[in-house]
């Protein structure tokens, strides 16, 4: 496999922040940006998806909202408690920052993509299989400064996609 080609038919969905304060963090979005559309934050627990964090499911809880601007979501996290990869993002920077750029490409992709990211020896940090999306989270901080997200987007998961977008 050529491996200047890692990611097919990929597109830039998402920019993820962990931030210390979500309602801070909407809030200057919103006032200063014009940034609007993010629902009321929701509290995620690692443990109900089954999201693993180095091969393990531990847990780890934090608040989440996001909101579509036009181009990618924004995704903004607010860890809580336990451990995640988001919990080490916010211990290493107190004061948050951008910390995965999410791809998106169709769920049959997946394997491809996420297979060839792991011979390159870069690590998988979590990972989820959901309904509408199968998610690998990979150690590029060297290479990229943040973590990459690979998702792989099922049929369903386009309508919700659509559905997200016109909110």
């Amino acid at each position: 496999m050529n491996s200047n080609r890692n990611i097919p038919g990929s597109e830039l969905a998402q920019i993820g922040w962990v931030v210390p304060d979500i309602h801070a963090a909407v809030n200057f979005l919103e006032s200063n940006l014009g940034v609007t559309g993010f629902p009321p934050p929701q509290h995620v627990s690692a443990r109900d998806l089954d999201m693993t964090y180095y091969d393990e499911v531990v847990p780890g809880e934090w608040l989440t909202t996001q909101t579509y601007n036009g181009n990618v979501f924004i995704e903004l996290v607010q860890p809580l408690s336990g451990r995640s990869m988001f919990h080490d993002y916010l211990l290493r920077y107190p004061e948050g920052g951008i910390q995965h750029n999410a791809f998106r490409l169709p769920v049959d992709e997946f394997e491809q993509v996420t297979g060839n990211l792991r011979q390159q020896g870069y690590r998988l940090l979590s990972k989820v299989d959901h309904p509408i999306a199968r998610m690998a989270f990979f150690d590029t901080y060297q290479t990229l400064g943040v973590a990459t997200e690979i998702m792989g987007i099922t049929p369903e998961g386009w309508a919700v996609i659509e559905q997200m977008k016109s909110v």
